[in-house]
């Protein structure tokens, strides 16, 4: 048993350092991981283009990153559930401001300038009973 405990113990001495944050949107949150490196951007152990499709949330995924010119400097990975495509989108991008923000502490005014470092709280209104939806009521009909 001494021979695994210490496989395990050299094992945590090689992992690697990275910067963590954690994202919320909607009814999705993201692990992000910043490593430094070469810039690729993982979710999920996929290239994040093959998730991400539409150019406006690429766009909104890289914001801080572009925002702060640390693009080339980490290698993002990002571990995402719940929640739709938009939802997830928003959570990696608040996430990866966290992160920058433990990475470097300068960046703060600047994230905090852009609303990149706040928590969306808007989420989905809970159905109310005698409704059909969160508001929406039967037409009403006078006579």
């Amino acid at each position: 048993m001494d021979r695994v405990e210490g496989k395990e113990a050299d094992l945590t001495e090689q992992e690697e350092f990275y910067y963590y944050g954690t994202g919320k949107r909607k009814t999705a949150i993201a692990r992000v991981r910043l490593y430094p490196g070469d810039g690729a951007l993982i979710v999920n152990d996929k290239p994040f283009e093959e998730i991400f499709t539409t150019v406006g949330l690429k766009r909104l995924i890289l914001e801080p990153l572009q925002l702060t010119d640390t693009l080339s400097k980490f290698r993002v990975v990002v571990k995402v559930e719940g929640g739709g495509v938009s939802g997830q989108a928003g959570a990696i991008r608040h996430g990866i401001s966290r992160a920058l923000l433990k990475a470097n502490e300068a960046f703060k005014p600047l994230l905090r300038s852009h609303g990149l470092l706040t928590r969306d709280s808007r989420i989905k209104e809970r159905k109310k009973y005698g409704l059909k939806r969160a508001r929406k009521r039967r037409q009403y009909r006078k006579r």
